[in-house]
């Protein structure tokens, strides 16, 4: 009986610390996810008069380009913190933007006609490319594929490529080609109006958006020959910055406040608008980047009446 009694005593005190370990893990958790797990926030600040457009995350943080300036601003992800990585200088603009691999900025140079290549972890220069002498110009949207940057240009039919070595390196001018596109694609050519803009890639071929029509097409890098996206009786006008996940397309109709998600056939060939997201926190979004579950979208604020005073921001929604 003594036995007993002691036995049954030893094997309540030892629940009873089971029970005692559990709650506190269960504390611990619950403070995580409170406080130390916080989500990331959902608006980055950025410089007061920046006027953006791009936007890039890469390694947890995010890259946003201004277009008159050239500069590049750096932001934490998880924090919002951040501050301006490549200055403004003269000649210099910065539209859409692309970081790759061996942290290094691509940035399309708008009406400059040219392509720069910053260090993202410094910001010092470490490329400049004429794609075009074209006086009639803008150098809009930029996307990385294995072997290239590719650049869409909103007032002429072509796409410009920069070469990329395996090896890493960054060549020279002669890196540079320019690729006419035929096809389905007609571009409306009207003084400041955009035709292409945003540009993706989906290994084999490239996507692009038409602004002005709200049309979707594929280009065949190879070749420049392009076809249409049939998207039934959508479209998607004021496209800009597009983003492309697997079959999922997401299309930022800037000055529609709202972002487009498309469903593309496995060919490219035809695609579903699956919804339309407005936000009361667009204003005139531009871009489009993604981490961990969230989309960041960059407010460019077009026709703000002095953007040169205007605060601007970026806002994070989940993806959907």
């Amino acid at each position: 009986m003594i036995f007993l009694t002691r036995s049954r005593f030893a094997q309540r005190r030892f629940l009873r610390w089971v029970r005692l370990g559990l709650l506190l893990v269960t504390a611990a958790l619950a403070g995580c996810s409170s406080g130390g797990g916080s989500a990331p926030p959902d608006v980055i600040s950025l410089p007061t008069g920046f006027r953006p457009e791009g936007i890039a995350i890469a390694e947890g943080k995010l890259y946003v380009g201004s277009i008159p300036t050239g500069r590049v601003f750096r932001a934490d992800l998880a924090t919002g913190e951040g501050a301006v990585l490549v200055e403004g200088r003269t000649g210099r603009n910065s539209i859409g933007l692309k970081v790759d691999g061996r942290r290094r900025i691509f940035v399309a140079g708008g009406g400059t006609g040219k392509a720069f290549v910053y260090d993202a972890a410094t910001g010092a220069d470490l490329a400049e490319y004429t794609l075009t002498l074209t006086p009639e110009t803008f150098v809009n949207d930029v996307v990385l594929t294995a072997d290239s940057a590719w650049f869409t240009d909103s007032r002429n039919q072509v796409l410009y490529r920069v070469a990329l070595p395996a090896d890493g390196s960054l060549g020279g001018q002669e890196a540079v080609s320019t690729l006419s596109l035929t096809g389905d694609l007609a571009l409306q050519f009207q003084p400041g109006v955009n035709n292409l803009n945003g540009i993706a890639s989906s290994g084999a071929k490239l996507v692009v958006v038409q602004s002005n029509t709200g049309f979707l097409y594929t280009v065949d890098p190879s070749t420049g020959v392009t076809r249409r996206i049939d998207l039934g009786a959508e479209t998607v006008t004021n496209g800009d910055g597009i983003l492309l996940e697997g079959q999922t397309l997401f299309v930022v109709q800037n000055r529609l406040n709202q972002l487009a998600v498309v469903d593309l056939a496995p060919d490219l060939s035809s695609g579903t608008v699956r919804t339309r997201i407005p936000n009361p926190a667009f204003d005139v979004p531009t871009t489009v980047a993604a981490s961990d579950g969230s989309l960041y979208l960059v407010n460019a604020r077009f026709g703000v009446a002095d953007p040169d005073a205007a605060a601007y921001t970026v806002v994070r929604i989940g993806k959907p």
